[in-house]
């Protein structure tokens, strides 16, 4: 863990002309040391190799193989002409940029480069040729200059490919966060919809099955058609709102999240469509907000389930506070299909609503149970959904008080 208290050499990164800046006070710096040192009594030649070793570094960053190949240059004919005795330093600080920035080849030895980096070290770690000869002298060059561009060209391998896997795992996330919000909206979308759009399409069916011969009931379904559409259109609006509002900021003008005390309205809307819901709410108040709409959401989509494929019907929402965790369980007693009223001649009583899988509808895997066991799944909790042995259906959802979306 990084301490507080410890300040970054640099408050900012720096930029591109503050770099080249770096690099120029550095060739300049190493060109000074070479010629006040001891052995800094050079002549024209010297001083133009001098400089050609020194002062292109500090274009090192713009223009890397170019200016490594006249350091190389530069610094191996120094060498050479006992110009200088120094093991290739403005070399490697040449080479390095040009690790960093050119693509790596299949045929590249970065590894075998680093071995022999480390056996050079080694070999001038145990003392190199003992004999004071020209033999040592030459070795020992050699030796240091392997080192200083060995190690520069494996170091700066190393950080590209450190950097590389930063960015992918950087892209991973952004497309991973991406996706995330996709299902977010898909399922927040869904749940607002799903619930009101599937009371409208029943009571239109109902409304049509009954028209001819109960006009009043026909009556009576086109109203609750209108009021429910109306608050889907306010639901609409209110997540519309959410999501157009920046991350952290309160929205303006909207209605509040939607939580346990409005799962009556839930009931009600469920009455209308012959479910009859019983809610059995054993929870004490000061509920998270987000584990609030969560419940809300698992209730509404159960509940639009059974209204889709399984009413008449009654059906029972418990929300109980089990220990630590939160057990959400809507269960139903439908008959498996949708059963209208009976109506015209013509019209079977399941001609609207039989979902063709002999079972209650709740079990085909749709949307709706596959939305709730993402909103579970991401708060850390347990989902499970399956038909009854006695008939019906239940889902059962487990959330943390204390889960990862809090």
């Amino acid at each position: 863990m990084d301490d507080p208290d410890v300040r970054p050499l640099f408050p900012r990164p720096l930029r591109t002309r503050e770099l080249v800046a770096l690099d120029a006070l550095a060739g300049l710096g190493y060109a000074f040391v070479l010629v006040v040192g001891p052995a800094g009594r050079y002549g024209p030649v010297g001083l133009a190799l001098v400089a050609a070793m020194t002062l292109p570094l500090a274009a090192r960053r713009r223009w890397p193989l170019p200016v490594f190949c006249v350091v190389m240059a530069a610094s191996v004919a120094a060498m050479m002409l006992g110009v200088t005795r120094e093991p290739l330093a403005a070399a490697a600080y040449a080479l390095y940029p040009v690790a960093l920035s050119t693509r790596r080849r299949r045929w590249e030895p970065t590894g075998v480069i680093g071995v022999l980096t480390a056996g050079a070290l080694l070999f001038a770690a145990v003392g190199g040729v003992s004999a004071e000869t020209e033999v040592r002298r030459i070795t020992e060059t050699a030796v240091l200059a392997a080192l200083a561009l060995g190690g520069a060209w494996t170091i700066g391998r190393a950080v590209r490919e450190r950097r590389a896997y930063a960015a992918r795992r950087a892209e991973q996330a952004a497309q991973h966060a991406v996706t995330e919000e996709r299902l977010r909206i898909a399922r927040e979308m869904h749940d607002v919809v799903s619930h009101t759009l599937s009371l409208i399409g029943v009571k239109a069916g109902v409304a049509a099955h009954v028209a001819d011969r109960r006009p009043e009931e026909a009556l009576e379904a086109l109203r609750v058609i209108e009021s429910t559409s109306r608050q889907a259109l306010t639901e609409m609006r209110h997540l519309l709102g959410v999501l157009r509002t920046a991350p952290g900021a309160e929205p303006e003008g909207l209605s509040p999240v939607p939580g346990l005390a409005a799962l009556p309205y839930v009931a009600e809307r469920a009455a209308s469509a012959g479910v009859r819901v019983e809610l059995d709410l054993r929870v004490a108040d000061g509920l998270p907000e987000v584990l609030e709409l969560a419940v809300y959401r698992i209730v509404q989509e159960a509940v639009t389930n059974v209204v889709r494929h399984a009413a008449p019907a009654r059906c029972r929402v418990r929300v109980d506070d089990e220990g630590g965790r939160l057990c959400v369980e809507v269960t139903d007693d439908g008959p498996g299909r949708r059963v209208l009223p009976p109506g015209p001649a013509g019209h079977g009583v399941n001609g609207h609503g039989g979902n063709g899988h002999g079972g209650n509808g709740q079990g085909v895997i749709g949307h709706g149970l596959i939305g709730m066991r993402e909103r579970v799944t991401a708060y850390g909790g347990d989902f499970a959904a399956g038909p009854l042995p006695g008939g019906g259906f239940r889902v059962r959802a487990l959330l943390p008080l204390r889960g990862e979306g809090m």
